[in-house]
């Protein structure tokens, strides 16, 4: 079974996000009103084959912690679905 997967990369709340700062000022330069906040993240997707979906939570967060993130600045969200 091909299972399909996401992981999810954001910035910690306590952490200043320049770029999503810099995103907010341009939007309402376009004319796009009331945006109060804007957090710029990033998004991993990937296809196992074969793998249990548990098994794949557990390897992902792994991978999330050792590679796909900083846990000193970032969190993550690991998200298995069949496809």
């Amino acid at each position: 079974m091909t299972v399909k997967a996401t992981v999810f990369v954001r910035l910690k709340t306590e952490v200043l996000d320049p770029q999503g700062e810099a995103v907010r000022k341009a939007l309402a330069h376009m004319g796009v009103e009331g945006v109060r906040g804007v957090r710029i993240g990033r998004l991993v997707e990937l296809e196992l084959d074969d793998v249990d979906v548990e098994e794949a939570r557990r390897k992902l967060a792994r991978a999330a912690d050792e590679l796909l993130a900083n846990p000193v600045m970032e969190d993550y969200e690991v998200v298995v679905g069949s496809r």
